[in-house]
């Protein structure tokens, strides 16, 4: 006689293996995933070797020459100071620290992306919310932003770091660089102006050369622009290639490395109309600062160097400045050896006159 089967529970499936996340190599495709600096908190030997090999972090910046800059300008506690280019808060910082308690300071940037993020860094500081004042602007309407802000009388000390920050230059996809892939952008804002790519399209052989001369004193303008000019480059690596194949063979690659240099120098500070804005701002500069106010600028090539130093001098024989810098003040020697990006920086400065003389 037959019986019946007991009814057997049904099998479970088998739980899917799931692979554990892995660092992903020597040579991942995606920027995100290449540098582990990117990530501190897990990898902070990573970072503390990539410093002490003179290098930046990726995704990082390091600010040049705080201990000079701060010297210069002495800011006070209860004082008004200004950080005119924001960046990733270095000297920032410094400053907001130096005029507590009961100062406060006006950071300026123009970059959409950058500015929200410092802003939440240096707001998770601790210090008063109301002495930190932060607005999204190019630093050519200071004297506007002043006035906006209540400070119609002007401020006590103002930096103005002009280099690129190192966000931006590591960063593949604002195009600054041409260490990784992105598109040929360059623009501080890119929600304004043209990119670097439409740029070169545009510009016929004269023009770019005597772009090429005059924003990064390149010996070779007239043939490279003969060579890049209305051409169509889409990408940081293309465009980098292109100049490389139009320099004499008989360079060697460091050479040709310098070359590629200063033409992205060159084309990002016509995309960006950088010496405009500087010529604006330092027109404007004295009547930005209270009497025996202080600024501070920290430059990386020449032509800006060039600007600021005739800007002082003109400033000092009108009355307007009482003192300026007589020559620049460079980075120790320590301090390039331990941050490479520093090695080009001169810092100028000047002091406001009280109007008394």
């Amino acid at each position: 006689m037959n019986e019946e089967s007991e009814p057997q529970p049904p099998v479970p499936a088998p739980t899917p293996h799931k692979r554990r996340i892995r660092y992903k190599g020597k040579n991942p495709r995606r920027f995100e995933d290449k540098y582990k600096e990117h990530d501190p908190s897990r990898y902070p030997d990573t970072v503390a070797k990539v410093r002490a090999g003179g290098k930046t972090p990726a995704g990082q910046h390091v600010p040049i020459m705080v201990r000079e800059i701060m010297e210069v300008l002495a800011p006070q506690p209860g004082g008004r100071a200004v950080d005119c280019t924001l960046g990733h808060g270095g000297h920032a910082s410094e400053l907001l620290k130096a005029v507590q308690p009961g100062g406060w300071l006006l950071a300026l940037d123009q970059d959409p992306i950058e500015i929200v993020r410092t802003e939440a860094r240096m707001r998770a500081l601790g210090f008063p919310e109301e002495s930190l004042l932060v607005k999204r602007t190019n630093f050519a309407g200071l004297r506007k932003v002043l006035t906006e802000v209540g400070w119609t009388d002007g401020a006590d000390v103002i930096l103005a770091d002009l280099g690129v920050s190192s966000m931006q230059i590591d960063n593949p996809a604002r195009g600054f660089s041409f260490k990784e892939e992105g598109p040929l952008d360059m623009r501080m804002n890119p929600q304004k102006g043209q990119p670097a790519s439409a740029l070169v399209q545009k510009l016929g052989a004269e023009a770019l050369a005597a772009m090429l001369s005059e924003n990064a004193d390149e010996p070779r303008a007239a043939s490279l622009a003969k060579a890049l000019a209305q051409r169509t480059f889409p990408t940081t690596t293309v465009f980098a290639r292109a100049i490389r194949s139009a320099l004499p063979p008989h360079l060697d690659d460091e050479e040709k490395q310098d070359t590629i240099r200063r033409v992205f120098q060159a084309l990002r500070i016509a995309v960006n109309e950088e010496f405009s804005v500087l010529d604006t701002w330092l027109r404007s500069l004295p009547d930005a600062l209270r009497p025996g106010g202080r600024v501070a600028v920290l430059t990386f090539h020449s032509g800006e160097d060039r600007r600021v130093k005739r800007a002082f001098q003109e400033g000092l024989r009108a009355g307007m400045y009482a003192e300026i810098s007589e020559e620049v003040v460079r980075p120790s020697s320590t301090e390039v050896r331990d941050n490479s990006r520093a090695a080009p920086a001169k810092l100028r400065w000047a002091v406001k006159s009280d109007g008394t003389a």
